[in-house]
């Protein structure tokens, strides 16, 4: 159960880190807020790219591959609290479906 968990906590920290590093580059670009927000978004997406390393699965492509799911939902959830952004049930359809995705990759009994 502690690996389990240890894995959940990592995968919320990369999604921070790669999520946010990602959102602080486009606020640099997009909102044309300058270099100093695009280099701490790709700090931010540096630090993402370590904290995949540390879970407990020694499967690179299976890491990536349910992180794919937590990538998902976490950019709506994102959205939602740092943007305003307002998911339709679509949204969360799709985002429920990638989080179970994530559950059968990494957790299912082998």
């Amino acid at each position: 159960m502690l690996v389990i968990l240890r894995s959940v906590v990592l995968f919320v920290l990369a999604a921070v880190a790669e999520i946010g590093g990602a959102w602080l580059v486009w606020q640099g670009v997009r909102e044309q807020r300058g270099l100093l927000w695009i280099g701490a978004g790709v700090i931010a997406l540096g630090i993402y790219g370590f904290v995949a390393t540390f879970q407990p699965d020694p499967n690179f492509g299976r890491i990536l591959a349910a992180y794919g799911g937590v990538f998902v939902a976490g950019s709506l959830l994102w959205g939602v609290v740092v943007d305003g952004f307002r998911p339709d049930r679509w949204d969360l359809i799709g985002a429920t479906i990638c989080l179970a995705g994530v559950a059968v990759i990494m957790y299912a009994p082998r």
